[in-house]
């Protein structure tokens, strides 16, 4: 297996809420050990023979998981092979993690502001850092999100009753997951409407740069 595939496994089973965390490379062959930690040199590695250890991070304390994926990419290339362990983790801050509302309790928020009689919308969630865009889109995946552009940034469309788009609660759900995930972002409502009614239709279609969302 690549190394780029057992980091992005190791990532994957980081706890929720994981702010910085640091990897051992056991390269196999010695003689590749002076060329691997040149190429992790943006990471800033330390190297004891042939273990080579770095962190990354979500923001600050070390490079972003993406850019550690880009850097073992190289490595693959020249087929450079080694083993990957998580030696530990750490935690946000608790005074962090409590300056982000809750994605949950913002969309329960927007959807109070909606006259009652709402049946169709259309929402984005902006995360608070790239790093969100991959397993964000992993958790937000039963909305059908939409990226708009290169920000993390995710839209979707719901619908109350019937129609085109998640349930409330379905959407609910998977905020609940971001937040479960130490996630955190900001939502709006773009548009809704209100007393739709689709015949033979999914329902309403709305229009944004010239194509239908």
């Amino acid at each position: 297996m690549a190394l780029v595939e057992r980091f992005s496994r190791l990532e994957a089973d980081l706890p929720d809420g994981w702010q910085s965390a640091q990897v051992r490379l056991a390269i196999l062959d010695e003689g590749d050990c002076a060329r691997a930690a040149a190429l992790l040199a943006p990471a800033n590695p330390g190297r004891r023979g042939k273990m080579i250890n770095f962190t990354f991070a979500r923001r600050g304390g070390g490079l972003p998981p993406d850019q550690i994926r880009n850097l073992l990419r190289r490595l693959d290339h020249e087929r450079i092979q080694g083993t990957l362990a998580l030696i530990g983790s750490e935690a946000a801050p608790a005074v962090e993690q409590a300056q982000h509302e809750s994605l949950a309790g913002a969309w329960d928020e927007e959807l109070a502001k909606l006259p009652p009689d709402w049946s169709d919308l259309y929402a984005e969630v902006e995360l608070f850092s790239s790093d969100y865009i991959e397993p964000g889109a992993l958790r937000l995946s039963p909305l059908n999100p939409t990226r708009p552009d290169a920000r993390p940034v995710f839209r979707f469309r719901g619908a109350r009753q019937f129609g085109y788009g998640a349930s409330p609660e379905m959407v609910r759900r998977c905020f609940e997951r971001l937040d479960e995930a130490g996630i955190s972002g900001k939502l709006k409502i773009l548009h809704a409407i209100s007393d739709s009614y689709p015949a033979k239709t999914q329902g309403p279609v709305w229009y944004a740069g010239g194509k239908v969302i």
